[in-house]
């Protein structure tokens, strides 16, 4: 059985997020010592480094949560597994595309500044001025609000 401290050390996940996941349900409520520490068996810490390898992979909560549920249950197909991966690469995708779109528009922005005076200075004036930009670079989020 680990503490909480020694639960964090070994997943590399922080006490806090330990707690925050067994609140919104990702980890099972830990069993408790005499002295009401949290305690854990090779069980949590197996879940919380799937959780763990999962974010680090990008997954929303909500998809890891669908995810373990699966887990849970080995017999069932997995197709629904599948789906939430695929979901996931399709996101990866998107965000690759528009870093690539960023950091083309970055690279145009420095190679077109003479390096003179700010009154001069490509950067500050495409920064003021989205349509003097090569490609349509913003977040999706970002675009929502405007």
């Amino acid at each position: 059985m680990l503490t909480i401290g020694k639960l964090g050390e070994a997943a590399g996940v922080k006490v806090p997020t330990i707690r925050y996941y067994e609140q919104i349900g990702l980890l099972p409520e830990a069993e408790r010592s005499a002295g009401n520490q949290r305690l854990y068996g090779r069980k949590a810490q197996e879940r919380l480094a799937f959780i763990r390898h999962a974010r680090d992979l990008g997954f929303t909560l909500e998809a890891i949560r669908d995810l373990l549920s699966l887990s849970d249950r080995p017999d069932q197909s997995c197709a629904a597994a599948d789906a939430i991966a695929k979901a996931q690469l399709a996101e990866v995708e998107s965000r690759l595309a528009r870093l690539t779109a960023l950091k083309a528009e970055l690279e145009r922005m420095v190679v077109q500044c003479a390096g003179g005076k700010i009154a001069d200075c490509r950067v500050i004036e495409v920064l003021g001025d989205h349509s003097l930009c090569a490609t349509d670079h913003r977040h999706p989020e970002t675009e929502a609000t405007q």
